[in-house]
């Protein structure tokens, strides 16, 4: 017969919840273990905190539960909401992008006939760097993304979907020409405004700045200043839109470790929010809308605490230091993404025990929305099948294996909450040595963020070159490979490409030339104009029929171009 919870302890138990370091039985374990250990090595994780071998009340006591709160209540350790998986599963946000914006149609299609939730579109890298397609070499077109740069092409790629019902992810740096692409599109198809959901998936240009620098479009200053302006025009017209998605991704696939990237997360977003409150804005107007993208590695418990620790800190920011009185501004709302550093050429196929162990981690970690990558990715563009297991896994994690049946399941682990407060602790310790050099965008322009970060990816490497980090097929448990077993990625058709150039080509010839010159003559004046919006204009100048490449030089030209310096 099981015990009933409410039966009281044994006199020991009693006594070794009031006195841990007296508890013979665990002064017998510690006795056994040194013994059968004989030199035990230390063990940190990727922050660099020390990890225990045994973890026990004395590390976390339960009576702490009203400390950690239950789901949807304020420190939201457990959750941001009060039912969290068991009432509403992550949304399942695939990132597509390859080839026309015909191709990304059709295996949009597919994705979410194969039980993909929301849209997540991934532009080609012309379009990250600000270019147009007949100003890059036809053979890299398409290859890492769709080629996306006229108000037209994005009806075309969004075809079918129901833009009033699905939610949109567009990852798109300032100046955010995919969005303005997307109200084109909604104008035309005579959707409100108000309904369109979705996220500004790139608009934090710091991280850009930081570690990614082929987004990095328009210098600091004038990035600050359109990343403004967008989520004021955003909050306005388009309610339902997050226009700022805090990436934490980037500095950890650069290199930082899971604590480092939150705090520089965070510390980014309070620099974004304490730039909108100097712009006069209500915080319970624009945080609501605010939302985090982290990067999930393998490392499992981790990132758990990682997630767990981010809400207690982000909660404690907005109420104290943000002024924030809306329980909606105090959510820590994150989408979260499998590793894609974590995956290896080596043996690929590993890749999906990979990927199934860092989306449990984001799930466990409670996460809003999910991309699993494909096992394929570490080779070139994943390919159908290999997305299409990244889309199973997660099926196989919600409808197989229930992990949506328990809110927060590893909560009150000795273990967990133990890690949970040390990953606090260090993630605090990053963020006042942010504040302490100004505030993130001081700390990003005086290189003492890119420092750090690249200390840390010295350090991991280093790990992994010793051994003393294990990489499955990489530096261990290596075999011979057949390599011809791999998929086969073929380019974008030449033809295809090339047709959609030409097209491209007669669009820019066949468009109102006057209308177009007078669009971007009042974007560059809105650009020296700081009354005036400028992601307003960036509409304005899509629905005109401007397009990516001349928006962003525009800009560039006015506001100063997106040279990122090395910091050594």
């Amino acid at each position: 017969m099981n015990k009933p919870i409410d039966a009281p302890l044994s006199e020991a138990a009693t006594a070794a919840s009031a006195d841990p370091g007296h508890d013979p039985a665990l002064a017998r374990w510690q006795q056994e273990y040194a013994a059968q250990i004989g030199e035990d090595r230390p063990v940190t994780n990727r922050s660099g905190l020390a990890i225990k071998p045994l973890y026990t009340a004395a590390d976390w006591q339960p009576e702490r539960d009203t400390a950690m709160g239950l789901p949807g209540q304020a420190p939201y350790t457990r959750g941001i909401y009060a039912t969290m998986h068991r009432g509403r599963t992550w949304s399942q946000r695939q990132l597509i992008g390859h080839g026309t914006p015909a191709e990304y149609n059709e295996r949009l299609l597919d994705v979410l006939a194969a039980g993909a939730s929301a849209i997540s579109l991934i532009p080609c890298n012309s379009v990250f760097r600000g270019v147009d397609m007949d100003a890059s070499p036809i053979e890299l077109l398409g290859t890492c993304g769709t080629v996306v740069n006229t108000a037209a092409h994005m009806d075309r790629a969004l075809q079918g979907v129901d833009l009033a019902a699905t939610s949109c992810a567009m990852n798109d740096p300032s100046p955010f020409t995919l969005l303005a692409f997307v109200l084109a599109t909604a104008k035309k198809r005579g959707v409100d405004w108000r309904a369109i959901t979705g996220t500004s998936n790139q608009s934090d240009y710091l991280s850009h700045y930081v570690a990614n620098h082929m987004f990095f479009r328009i210098a600091l200053p004038g990035a600050r200043r359109i990343l403004g302006d967008h989520i004021e025009f955003c909050n306005r017209f388009v309610p339902k839109w997050n226009p700022m998605s805090v990436v934490g991704q980037h500095m950890q696939q650069a290199g930082a470790t899971p604590a480092e990237a939150v705090a520089f997360t965070l510390s980014t977003a309070i620099q974004n929010a304490e730039d909108c409150l100097a712009r006069g804005m209500d915080p319970d107007a624009f945080l609501p809308r605010f939302t985090f993208f982290f990067d999930i590695s393998v490392s499992f418990f981790e990132e758990v605490a990682k997630f767990r620790a981010a809400r207690r800190i982000w909660a404690k920011v907005t109420k104290e230091r943000l002024g924030a009185k809306d329980a909606k501004s105090w959510r820590f709302k994150f989408h979260g993404q499998t590793s894609g550093v974590d995956l290896t050429r080596q043996q690929p196929m590993n890749n999906i025990a990979r990927v199934a162990v860092q989306a449990m981690a984001g799930i466990f970690g409670g996460l809003q929305s999910l991309h699993t990558d494909a096992w394929d990715e570490a080779l070139s563009v994943p390919s159908e099948a290999g997305a299409r297991i990244a889309i199973a896994t997660q099926n196989i994690l919600r409808e197989e294996a229930h992990l949506t049946d328990v809110i927060d399941p590893l909560g009150g682990s000795h273990y967990v909450e133990a890690l949970t407060d040390q990953m606090q602790a260090e993630i605090e310790r990053v963020m006042a040595l942010v504040d302490n050099a100004g505030g993130m965008y001081r700390a990003v322009e005086s290189g003492l963020v890119q420092r750090m970060v690249g200390e840390s990816a010295r350090r991991f490497q280093a790990r992994i070159d010793s051994g003393e980090q294990t990489l499955v097929g990489v530096n261990a448990y290596q075999v011979e490979e057949d390599r011809s077993a791999r998929p086969i990625h073929t380019r974008p058709d030449r033809a295809t490409m090339q047709a959609h150039v030409d097209d491209f080509g007669a669009f820019k010839a066949a468009r109102s030339q006057a209308e177009v010159q007078r669009a971007l003559d009042a974007l560059a004046r809105a650009a020296g104009d700081t009354k005036d919006n400028v992601f307003g204009r960036v509409v304005e100048a899509a629905g005109a029929g401007c397009t990516h490449g001349e928006i962003c030089s525009t800009l560039r030209r006015e506001l100063g171009f997106g040279h990122v310096q090395a910091f050594v």
